[in-house]
């Protein structure tokens, strides 16, 4: 929650110094792609596949071995993402080709200024990438405080950046870059104290030889999609976006990150804590308690899930407008970033579940089945890219990821059902009638508070004042009717 916190100030701030223009739309590209590459391959692929061999090794391998294992894992990430590191900066030319190419186009010089930004944020990957290693370490051993606050430092950093650097430089936007750089140092330094009090601090050792890194291996390929299917589709979406109207990749950024709150907060929390739990259930044989789980978490997501993603759709331009229309954010950005984000919202419940989901195949080390229905899911998106695009403009790439990520969840949920892994509890019935009858009432009254207010009139003071007695008394709402209609704790846990 922090770190969300931090990151709409961040956000904020950029949004007034910054802007949503051409500087701002290379910078985003520049910082996605080592980003993208992190959520592909550290946190999606390496995760998925690192924390249930780790978590082998926790239950029926000694101490020793399990600091060998964690020594030849992390010498062997860490010369990956070196090699991966220096092609990146030597490629950056190409890769701005490949994943912007509608910067060539352009006569503003926004394609030799994404090459120079990349080099400068690409090493990001190494530095995040290890903290990604060190976090699954540490939530495997039930340690989340670390992890989950490590995020706080990329924002500080670039807030220090955004406002000590910037106005220091030509180009104001390259202190950005040089703040994303900073943080990856002070991200990854963060995470050695507590992995010296677990007495697991890596002693960087090469073991491609050895049989659980080559387990690793073996199940990352596959993961490499299956776990990272809704990034991949964002990523085409900001392809696609380069040749829209200047703005669109902004304003689809700026959608994102309000999305991306409750994802971050609840989706990715959720997806933290679920897989080591799934993973040792698995290796202790607990199919009973490993559906349990599975059963816990998606009662968790339809709770939180259902009513965020009509929060952010009611509320939408007002959010937009309260948080970043400033200065050089115009009310033109907010309407047409609000667009995408309504489409965005629509799909959040989508992505949580994706979150939940797919540890419920990768913590039994099942990575192709995520892989072929993420591949299914990524196929689709790119059609509805085509589709949508030309009558709704950036608004259609979100919408397709959106329509996309329930695919996936869909698919994801029925093979569950159908290899009998998830066994429904009961009482999941009543319990969808109080979760519906409880988003109908907090829906309304959004809708008659907004669309019955001159928000956009407002003096941002009044705004403030407004979103938050408009989220409070939708948050009351919901959970007022929740508890009216018998909805209570122990129903998350299967009660009827």
């Amino acid at each position: 929650m922090l770190s969300r916190i931090m990151g709409f100030i961040r956000d904020m701030l950029l949004a007034r110094l910054f802007g949503a223009d051409a500087a701002t739309d290379v910078f985003f590209i520049a910082f996605k792609i080592p980003n993208f590459l992190r959520r592909l391959f550290a946190e999606g692929a390496f995760s998925q596949a690192f924390v249930p061999v780790l978590a082998e090794y926790k239950e029926q391998h000694g101490k020793e071995a399990l600091k060998q294992f964690v020594d030849r894992a992390g010498g062997s990430l860490a010369l990956v993402l070196i090699a991966l590191t220096i092609v990146g900066v030597i490629a950056a030319p190409v890769i701005i080709m490949v994943f912007a190419p509608g910067f060539l186009w352009e006569q503003s010089g926004q394609y030799d200024l994404a090459v120079a930004l990349l080099r400068l944020t690409f090493p990001y990957l190494f530095f995040i990438s290890s903290v990604a290693f060190a976090g699954g370490i540490l939530n495997t051993f039930g340690k989340f405080v670390v992890p989950a606050f490590t995020p706080v430092f990329l924002n500080l950093c670039l807030i220090g950046a955004a406002i000590w650097l910037a106005p220091l430089m030509n180009e104001p936007v390259m202190a950005l870059a040089w703040g994303v750089f900073a943080a990856g140092i002070v991200q990854l330094l963060f995470q050695f104290p507590a992995l010296m009090r677990l007495g697991l601090l890596p002693r960087l050792r090469f073991g491609f030889k050895d049989s659980g890194v080559k387990k690793i291996m073996s199940l990352m390929v596959p993961a490499l999609f299956g776990a990272s299917v809704t990034q991949i589709n964002l990523l085409l979406d900001t392809v696609i976006a380069s040749f829209l109207a200047t703005g669109s990749i902004s304003w689809l950024y700026y959608s994102d990150r309000l999305v991306e709150f409750p994802l971050g907060v609840f989706g990715v929390a959720l997806a933290t804590v679920i897989l080591p739990r799934l993973s040792k259930n698995y290796a202790t044989g607990d199919d009973q308690s490993f559906s349990s789980a599975l059963d816990w978490g998606l009662r968790w997501v339809v709770i939180i899930g259902v009513p965020a993603s009509i929060g952010l759709g009611l509320l939408a331009e007002p959010m937009l407008s309260t948080l970043f229309q400033y200065e050089n954010f115009t009310h033109h950005d907010v309407v047409m970033a609000g667009r995408s984000l309504i489409a965005y919202a629509l799909g959040l419940l989508g992505f949580v579940l994706i979150k939940v989901l797919v540890p419920g195949f990768t913590s039994r080390q099942d990575m192709k089945t995520p892989v072929k229905f993420g591949v299914y899911a990524m196929g689709f998106n790119m059609v509805l890219n085509i589709c949508l695009v030309f009558p709704l403009a950036h608004a259609g790439l979100a919408l397709a990821t959106s329509i996309s990520a329930f695919l996936n969840a869909g698919l994801l949920l029925g093979a569950l059902l159908k290899q009998k892994i998830f066994i429904p509890k009961k009482g999941w019935g009543i319990f969808m009638v109080r979760v519906f009858i409880a988003n109908v009432a907090m829906g309304g009254v959004l809708y008659y508070f907004v669309y019955g207010a001159n928000w956009s009139e407002w003096q941002m003071d009044q705004r403030i004042f407004e979103l938050i007695r408009w989220i409070a008394v939708g948050f009351s709402v919901y959970f007022g009717a929740l508890l009216v209609f018998g909805l209570r704790l122990r129903h998350l846990k299967g009660a009827a």
